[in-house]
């Protein structure tokens, strides 16, 4: 019996009706597998993931694979999504035995839950090298069957590596000028300087890395580190990866130049960018990045927001192409003809020149990803934007990629501090609206009676998975960004409640962190894991907003807590700079102060919009007038008018600067 009809999960929906006698991960499957004597096989997805509809429809909707499967083993099914530290366990053992990851992940496991083989696809048929999945299975059944202390072993002998894998501590010390250096360097070194972006294909927007390296520019005026950043940014705007019709970022490019994307498109990626570019305008006053950050704003909120006013996790990379099969980029991708179809030919042979679409094609079957190759010389602006609109018309006429509505805490917590910070940047109060909407849907849902955070929701109802840390960490971060553009002391309290729990759940000895609480679902190990990958990893979530909050309310626990927990960042920056970016950003902020900025004054007003343009890294803002202001924020205690004019206050390193009421002096203080 199929046991997924009733889960929340899109992806184990999607799953629902398979022939395979699914169970979602519960002790009951567990029980059941330990009765029956049988080995039980993890499959982690998501449901945005082309290679798992691949492997779903090759061999969990085949009748005979599904029979052996239910005959020989308990099948778990589980959304990474939902429980990132169930996959963060396997995920870490399936690279330790394989060398490398990916979803799907498959795992064979002891009844314990201990795993002693592994994989991610597998396909029908044994080809390059690899068996078919039918082998795989038959020969865990053989192994299970006749070597079965030998399996035991190995899954113990695993077990215990992975416990030896855990990190005493966070490190020794905050990293400083030479751990920063280093870092640079490492990234100089990755660097690709024809195409933008660091190492080879596949090629990952590196939005936590230009973080890094715009906030070092503002600290240090490195025009090297601004170079490899606006670049990199240019590239990507230009390429395939981005949207050149509806706006927003694919999930990474395939190849070193960004031409062909991998087509899904994620919340945590188009937050994330979307925050990075309004940055590199905030930096550099570039039109390219304003466009990028307006767009990539408005995909969200038109393609992704749901009726509760929160953000859907993700667009799928596949959809139905004009022949009714199910393929990757087929909403995406065109051909001159199919442009001749909707433009004429004057305007088609316009538009593939622009476009970079070519008669034999950048994708498959002779079909192109759009892309701005930069080679056509000066355009007509109208004519671009009335080719681009019919474009797009046309497309929405297409069949739609599915998507999946379920919202993720973290994810939101991402696209409020892009929204709230975007809106604020270019007087876009309907961003700033879209930002305050998914908060509340946060506090409401999310939080609701239990006063801990839960991982998803879905149809304004809370999942029944606890948040991990980077729920935390990055909720905190999107309150502390909304409590800044708002000037709503409310937004600034709700985050210090959240990093509280940090400090009573989620903190170990000697400044480490967990991503899992005290009280979590006890795995064969806890996970822990610093590094940042597509989103900042949890420990380094929870250090920006710690610090963050510490500046804001002059908390010495939070400040503490943050420096510890930063160690691990001196360890790791100058060896792997490109996964902890955002780890070295919160360095940055730490090595500037961060700087406090008060403005006594009308939220709003000249002051104030010139405290969220400054360039200093980490700077916390605060706004308010009236006798009411202190309470709301403890950084406007105490801070009087000048004059009667609204006022500013800028202070770090517990030194203050006099106050001013001249927005240019302000901006000179923050580096604006």
């Amino acid at each position: 019996m199929n046991r997924l009809a009733d889960e929340t999960s899109p992806y184990l929906l999607q799953h629902a009706d398979n022939p395979v006698d699914w169970w979602p991960w519960s002790p009951e499957a567990f029980a059941e597998a330990r009765e029956r004597g049988v080995p039980v096989l993890l499959s982690v997805g998501y449901s945005s993931c082309h290679w798992c509809h691949v492997m779903a429809h090759e061999s969990f909707e085949d009748e005979t694979v599904a029979t052996y499967l239910n005959a020989h083993f308990v099948p778990v099914k589980v959304d990474r999504e939902e429980r990132p530290d169930i996959d963060a366990v396997y995920m870490e053992a399936v690279q330790a035995a394989t060398g490398h990851g990916g979803w799907p992940m498959t795992v064979f496991l002891t009844p314990d839950a201990e795993p002693f083989y592994f994989g991610t696809y597998f396909p029908p048929e044994a080809r390059h090298g690899s068996p078919s999945f039918q082998q795989v299975l038959e020969g865990v059944v053989a192994a299970w069957t006749d070597r079965r202390e030998e399996v035991a072993e190995v899954a113990e002998r695993i077990v215990a590596d992975l416990a030896g894998r855990s990190l005493v501590h966070g490190g020794d010390g905050v990293p400083g000028e030479s751990e920063i250096a280093q870092a640079l360097l490492g990234l100089t070194r990755e660097y690709d300087e024809q195409h933008g972006g660091f190492g080879g294909a596949p090629k990952f927007p590196p939005s936590m890395v230009v973080e890094f390296l715009l906030r070092h520019y503002a600290r240090t005026g490195s025009e090297g580190a601004l170079q490899m950043a606006a670049d990199t940014c240019s590239a990507m705007a230009r390429g395939g990866i981005y949207d050149q019709l509806g706006g927003g970022f694919a999930r990474y490019s395939v190849d070193r130049e960004w031409v062909v994307p991998h087509f899904e498109k994620m919340l945590y990626d188009n937050a994330l960018l979307c925050r990075v570019y309004a940055h590199l305008w905030r930096t550099t006053g570039s039109d390219e990045a304003r466009r990028i950050a307006l767009e990539t704003a408005d995909f969200m909120v038109r393609e992704l927001r749901t009726a509760e006013g929160g953000f859907a996790s993700a667009l799928d990379a596949d959809s139905e192409d004009a022949d009714g099969r199910h393929v990757e980029g087929a909403y995406y991708v065109w051909t001159p003809a199919q442009l001749r179809e909707v433009l004429g030919e004057d305007d088609a042979a316009f538009a593939a020149a622009y476009f970079g679409v070519t008669e034999k094609g950048t994708f498959e079957e002779g079909a192109s990803v759009l892309r701005l190759p930069g080679d056509t010389g000066p355009v007509d602006a109208a004519r671009v934007a009335d080719v681009r609109g019919r474009l797009l018309a046309a497309r929405e006429e297409r069949p739609r990629p599915g998507l999946d509505d379920k919202v993720v805490a973290a994810w939101n917590g991402l696209a409020i501090a892009a929204l709230a910070e975007t809106g604020a940047y270019f007087d876009r109060p309907d961003l700033v609206e879209r930002a305050t909407e998914a908060a509340d849907l946060l506090v409401r849902v999310h939080l609701g009676e239990v006063a801990r955070l839960a991982r998803t929701s879905k149809d304004g109802q809370a999942g029944d998975n606890a948040g991990v840390l980077e729920d935390y960490g990055d909720v905190a971060e999107g309150f502390l960004t909304l409590a800044a553009v708002t000037g709503e002391g409310a937004w600034l309290e709700f985050a210090g409640f959240l990093l509280d729990i940090v400090l009573e759940q989620f903190t170990g000895e000697g400044g480490q962190l967990y991503d899992t609480a005290h009280d979590a679902e006890q795995l064969i190990r806890r996970p822990q894991d610093p590094t940042d990958s597509a989103t900042p990893s949890g420990w380094t979530a929870a250090v920006g907003a710690l610090l963050s909050y510490a500046a804001y309310t002059g908390s010495e626990a939070h400040r503490s807590a943050a420096e510890g927990a930063l160690g691990v960042v001196k360890a790791l920056g100058p060896r792997v700079p490109r996964f902890v970016g955002w780890g070295l950003a919160v360095a940055e902020a730490l090595l500037d102060g961060p700087r406090e900025v008060a403005v006594a004054g009308p939220v709003g007003g000249e002051l104030h919009r010139t405290a969220l343009l400054g360039r200093a890294p980490g700077a916390v803002v605060a706004a308010g007038e009236g006798p009411g202001a202190g309470a709301e924020f403890p950084l406007l205690v105490d801070r009087p008018l000048v004059g009667g004019e609204p006022t500013a206050y800028v202070c770090r390193h517990f030194v203050c600067d006099a106050p001013t009421t001249d927005a240019g002096e302000l901006a000179a203080k923050l580096g604006g």
